[in-house]
């Protein structure tokens, strides 16, 4: 639970969301990979023709590849993940212009995961979530103003309206029974007061397959993160090349990069602080493995409550 998250002292209840250490997961809706559906419109020219020619078998090693996630939306919400990363796309020639999460392949359609993290929060009156829309593949502005509908008929008056992360405590949602913050990458957040601009959401992008790479470039992004002035995300996650998953082609991401480098991964982790100087949302795949979600939720107790409140 995020509450469990945070000691039972009261200054955490007035510390800014934006100086704790919050757990998240990539490419959240990952753990369900429609293989019968087509590819997304973001993908290159060369896997569509590899899609093309292999057609169903290609489909089920691009899953192997494309799936960062094992749990759905409730089983993260009960392990403790409060960000969740959004991707939105339409399908090519679909007739009732549905909007569904993509990655390479289609997932679920979005209202039906965001209606699944709902009944979560109906359930858990002083849970709040981070949902982050940070990519949007084939969407005209027609989409964008049902996906707008789709989060107020749902959400309503859960969601917070865009004001300084600072402002942000637990103590300020639970007195205006706020429990979703809702970023939008796209100029349409500055016309709705409830999204969140994705300025406020940076997500810097290591895009490597090198454990120690990844470290560098994670450690080098901490001392950055405190000019924004906004929350911020740490992605402790590899990214395969095309000659990684050639080579690995039949085991798939988890098994060839995820779990061997998790060790390393999870050093660093272990030696990260919340704070001014420290962490903010950490994302990762495969979220269950090892001992990463423990591991993110006791770092919130060696914070410094003099830091806490500065």
């Amino acid at each position: 639970m995020f509450i469990a998250t945070f000691p039972e002292a009261k200054a955490w209840k007035l510390t800014t969301l934006c100086l704790v250490i919050l757990l998240g997961s990539h490419d959240s809706f990952s753990f369900y990979i429609d293989e019968a559906s087509p590819v997304g419109p973001e993908q290159p020219e060369t896997v569509q023709n590899f899609v093309s020619v292999f057609g169903t078998v290609a489909k089920k090693l691009m899953r192997k590849w494309l799936a960062t996630q094992t749990m759905n939306f409730t089983g993260q919400l009960g392990a403790g993940i409060r960000y969740f990363d959004l991707r939105i796309s339409t399908k090519p020639r679909d007739p009732d212009n549905e909007l569904y999460f993509a990655h390479g392949l289609f997932s679920a359609k979005v209202n039906e995961g965001l209606e699944e993290i709902n009944a979560f929060l109906t359930d858990h009156h002083k849970e709040v979530v981070f949902l982050d829309f940070n990519h949007f593949y084939g969407m005209q502005k027609y989409h964008h103003e049902k996906l707008v509908q789709m989060l107020k008929d749902i959400y309503g008056n859960k969601m917070c309206p865009a004001i300084f992360a600072q402002e942000v405590s637990l103590k300020y949602l639970w007195e205006k029974d706020y429990q979703v913050l809702v970023f939008y990458h796209s100029p349409v957040a500055l016309e709705v007061p409830f999204l969140w601009p994705g300025q406020m959401m940076p997500a810097p992008w290591a895009n490597t397959t090198d454990p120690e790479k990844l470290i560098q470039f994670l450690q080098a992004s901490i001392t950055e993160r405190r000019k924004k002035g906004s929350f911020f995300i740490s992605q402790v996650v590899l990214t395969p090349k095309a000659s990684t998953v050639v080579k690995g082609v039949a085991s798939g991401l988890r098994e060839t990069i995820t779990e061997r480098a998790l060790p390393a991964m999870m050093q660093w982790v272990r030696t990260q602080k919340p704070g001014e100087s420290g962490i903010n949302i950490v994302t990762a795949d495969f979220v269950e493995l090892g001992d990463f979600i423990s591991t993110v939720i006791k770092l919130n107790y060696v914070f410094d409550e003099g830091e806490a409140n500065t």
